[in-house]
């Protein structure tokens, strides 16, 4: 697992650490020190801990003029036991949704797991997003994860599956991604 790094080849265009709006603004990060575990396993130093023992995250690109992030996550994602998606939300959404975030662009293929409680914050995420115009879409996340999403009705809040399951982004720019993106959800949701 120490060898899965967040995606670094948009660090030309944005480094959370370095956006003054961000909530990762002035971390530093070693190459060196793996401080971080989910489990038993090490994992890369760039991931951003935001609080969970089993779930890390990464702001790869953030567009304060138009409105939204992408984010991509790691680990296991467990509401059942920490609550991720209120640490999520509290702790990293709202504080983006401050500076004008409204589209969220959720990268999950490398989320092993899915445990649900309910769904209060999908669904005050949702209603919050919805009132700025905004979506919150889950791209690439596993076939299992997807289903216990379903199962929870969380799919209910986020657009996913379709043309979201098998995205191949890392060949395009952030903005590029975004419009692919937008235009598919704006689609689905009319």
């Amino acid at each position: 697992m120490h060898t899965i790094e967040p995606y670094y080849n948009w660090r030309g265009l944005y480094i959370a650490d370095e956006d003054e709006r961000s909530p990762f603004f002035g971390r530093i990060y070693s190459e060196f020190e793996f401080t971080d575990s989910i489990y038993n396993y090490v994992i890369h130093p760039q991931w951003d801990n935001i609080g969970s023992p089993s779930l890390y995250i990464k702001i790869l690109y953030a567009d304060y003029e138009e409105g939204y992030c992408i984010l991509e996550l790691m680990g296991e994602w467990n509401d059942a036991i920490e609550n991720d998606i209120m640490t999520l939300k509290r702790d990293v959404v709202e504080l983006l949704m401050m500076e004008g975030i409204h589209k969220f662009i959720l990268i999950g293929e490398n989320i092993l797991n899915f445990h649900a409680s309910d769904d209060c914050y999908y669904e005050e995420w949702f209603d919050e997003v919805e009132d700025e115009d905004g979506w919150i879409a889950f791209v690439n996340f596993r076939t299992h994860v997807i289903e216990e999403f379903k199962a929870e009705n969380i799919d209910y809040f986020v657009v996913s599956e379709g043309e979201l399951e098998d995205v191949a982004w890392r060949t395009q720019t952030p903005q590029q991604f975004f419009q692919s993106i937008s235009q598919y959800v704006m689609k689905r949701l009319a």
